[in-house]
């Protein structure tokens, strides 16, 4: 381990973000009693340019008066390269009521981005008076910001998690592909004339991941486009579990589910997580620096693998 401690990320579930648009004020009483650990309400993309002001007025509406229970509800502002976003920050942050955790900023390609918007709310809740800091979540849409993603990570402390946004990043990065997430049909190595699917986003959601734990920050899987095809959805998020993040958007309410599932540490895992720890614990007592479990080895490293899992049990259960 490096002398400089690698910081804990928040201590919050994450396994799910349900994304709607704030221009259908019918989906906030649904997004409200879904089973998301996080509640995104989009001013962007989802939003036609003509209806932002309105959205925007939804959007503060919705977070004022409706009962959103113990999730963690977040807006997600337009980008900073549109005349949108600044109108978004100041509205949200003047209008909406201390019930708003986080703000989404979309498109970051470096660490002046959140510079820019830090300052701009740091300003506002001095002035307004606000007792609960808001907290900064991002999404990596370009070659630039994968480029810049550690200098993102460390940009403020408000920011808490990070997503991947595929369609933006492939566009960006000249990807030929117009699917959002999951495998691509020419992205596969030939063996002995079999094709192989490869995950051409791994990469940069590797990238993420890394970024994010060295500086104390969440990391997130983006969206997945076809929400009919559920096998995909499942066999990505299981790829990005196994990677270290923690959760996945959701753009369907079918999907919510779906993720919840794979990012909820399954009994067998934790019962066998708990036995690794006890299986250390007497390795310790007998003087022993490692043991064997099941057949294979097991050391120091092994616990830390094993309290993850357990941590992030308990942790859902709290929720």
């Amino acid at each position: 381990m490096s002398f400089r401690l690698q910081p804990a990320a928040p201590a919050r579930p994450n396994r799910c973000q349900l994304f709607g648009p704030a221009s259908n004020t019918k989906l906030f009483a649904k997004m409200a009693a879904s089973a998301a650990d996080v509640i995104n309400i989009d001013l962007e993309d989802s939003v036609a340019p003509s209806d932002k002001d309105m959205a925007r007025a939804n959007a503060i509406e919705a977070i004022n008066s409706i009962d959103w229970g113990k999730k963690t509800l977040s807006v997600r502002i337009n980008s900073l390269d549109t005349p949108y976003w600044y109108r978004d920050v100041v509205d949200l942050l003047e209008q909406a009521g201390e019930r708003l955790d986080q703000i989404m900023i979309p498109k970051v390609g470096c660490a002046e981005d959140i510079y820019a918007v830090d300052a701009l709310v740091t300003a506002i809740e001095a002035a307004k008076g606000r007792k609960k800091r808001i907290a900064f979540e991002v999404i990596i849409e370009s070659a630039a910001g994968i480029a810049h993603v550690e200098a993102i990570a460390a940009a403020s402390p408000r920011l808490e998690a990070m997503s991947l946004g595929a369609a933006d990043f492939a566009a960006s990065m000249g990807m030929q592909t117009t699917g959002i997430g999951g495998t691509q049909e020419n992205y596969y190595m030939l063996h002995e004339g079999q094709k192989h699917w490869s995950d051409p986003w791994h990469w940069a959601q590797a990238a993420i991941v890394a970024a994010c734990r060295t500086h104390g920050v969440l990391p997130v899987d983006g969206p997945f486009g076809d929400f009919s095809d559920d096998e995909g959805y499942i066999a990505q998020a299981k790829r990005s579990a196994t990677l270290g993040m923690v959760g996945k958007w959701a753009i369907h309410p079918k999907q919510i589910g779906l993720a919840n599932d794979v990012f909820t540490p399954s009994e067998e895992a934790v019962a066998e997580a708990r036995e690794i720890l006890a299986a250390m614990e007497q390795a310790k007592a007998n003087g022993e620096g490692a043991t064997v479990y099941k057949g294979r080895l097991v050391d120091i490293a092994s616990i830390k693998q094993a309290e993850v899992i357990v941590a992030q049990a308990e942790l859902i259960a709290a929720s």
